[in-house]
């Protein structure tokens, strides 16, 4: 299952939902001002943040000439984190599949678990539908907050339970590295779980990890240095 199939099946959902009459259920607090700047500037004053760090939109502009005023709406990533479960569930349910969904923030990062009666199916074939429903939840994030959100899925815990193989595989690699001094380079995998290597490893002596390959075949190299 690639990510069009889910995207369609989505829009597809959508479009039922919005025939239906419902509608998203995000909304995102709105700032007017004179300018810009100034509606930025309250912003990150109520929210308490460095205005450089303020993720906006610019909903309305005006500059007239005896009238200015600006608004933008802003958004967090806990708006982000609900959105993210909201399409989830608008997408697979264009599958046929009603899911339950958790999120947690942690480091800027936004992680779902899903569940469902049929969890091998989102699962897919080495994690591939799981990796393709992880593409679009993060396109579908970053085309509604244009705002590049770091989004992580897991389906009842299968991603944890790699991470633990890959962290041992990076280990037993590493191992016979320094045994043997001749570089190993580990099947493609996918950015979260590359970083899983990197990781690993870090801070391991005569040991150095990295990428190489393009898309889908990029790889961790696991390297022995002086």
């Amino acid at each position: 299952l690639h990510v069009t199939d889910l995207n369609h099946a989505a829009c597809h959902r959508q479009t039922s939902e919005e025939e239906a009459g419902e509608k998203e259920t995000i909304t995102m607090k709105q700032y007017t001002a004179k300018t810009v700047e100034e509606a930025v500037a309250t912003a990150a004053q109520e929210m308490g943040i460095p205005a450089e760090n303020l993720i906006y939109e610019v909903v309305d502009e005006k500059k007239g000439l005896f009238r200015k005023e600006a608004t933008i709406s802003v958004s967090t990533i806990e708006d982000a984190a609900a959105f993210a479960e909201e399409y989830l569930h608008t997408a697979i349910a264009g599958m046929g599949i009603e899911i339950t969904t958790k999120s947690t923030i942690e480091d800027e990062i936004i992680h779902i678990n899903i569940d469902s009666e049929r969890n091998p199916v989102l699962i897919g074939k080495g994690g591939r539908t799981l990796q393709a429903l992880n593409e679009l939840d993060r396109l579908a994030v970053s085309n509604k907050f244009h705002h590049r959100y770091r989004i992580l899925l897991d389906v009842a815990g299968y991603k944890e339970d790699k991470y633990d193989h890959i962290a041992y595989l990076a280990k037993r690699t590493a191992k016979d590295v320094l045994k043997t001094h001749v570089d190993v380079t580990l099947q493609p995998m996918t950015p979260d779980e590359r970083r899983v290597v990197h990781n690993t490893l870090n801070g391991w002596e005569h040991i150095k990890t990295e990428s190489s390959g393009e898309g889908a075949e990029r790889a961790v190299s696991i390297k022995y240095v002086e």
